[in-house]
C-alpha cells in the first residue's frame, strides 16, 4: 500500500471497472486538469445510472474487447481503490472511442491492484487520509 500513489480520482462505475479491465484511456471530465503522473483510481460508491452501463457495454463492445463489464451495478467494486493509471495529458479532443467529453484524461500504464476501502472525495485527494476502518 506505501508504494501507491498518494493521490487518487474517484470515477463513477462502470467507467473506473473500464479504466482497469477494458482499455479506457480518457477520463471525460468538465473542467481541465494540468495534474500529470501515476495516480490511484478510486471507484465511487454510488451506484451507476442504467444509461451508464448501456454506454459501457456498447463502447466495450465497440472496441472488440473481450473483457465485458459486470450485468448488474451491485456486482462493481465500490468506494476504494482499485488501480492506478499514469495521466499523461489533457485533451478536448481525441479519436478515442472513450471520449465523451469536453476535457479527457488521457490515461497510461494502467494496472490494477487488491481493492482498498477508502471514501471518496471530489478532484484530487490523498486517499490515505480517507481509509475506511472496519
Amino acid at each position: 500500500m506505501t508504494d501507491l500513489p498518494k493521490l487518487a480520482l474517484s470515477i463513477r462505475q462502470p467507467w473506473a471497472w473500464a479504466i482497469i479491465n477494458a482499455g479506457k484511456d480518457i477520463e471525460n471530465r468538465s473542467r481541465p486538469t494540468k495534474q500529470r503522473g501515476l495516480i490511484c483510481i478510486h471507484a465511487a460508491k454510488a451506484l451507476p445510472p442504467v444509461k451508464y452501463l448501456l454506454d459501457c457495454y456498447e463502447v466495450t463492445r465497440i472496441t472488440g474487447r473481450d473483457n465485458m463489464p459486470p450485468k448488474l451495478a451491485d456486482d462493481f467494486h465500490r468506494g476504494g481503490i482499485i488501480g492506478t493509471a499514469e495521466i499523461v495529458d489533457c485533451v478536448e479532443t481525441s479519436e478515442s472511442p472513450w471520449f465523451f467529453g469536453r476535457f479527457g484524461f488521457v490515461l497510461r500504464n494502467v494496472q490494477p491492484v487488491d481493492f482498498i476501502p477508502v471514501k471518496g472525495a471530489l478532484g484530487f485527494f490523498d486517499w490515505r487520509n480517507n481509509l475506511v476502518v472496519k
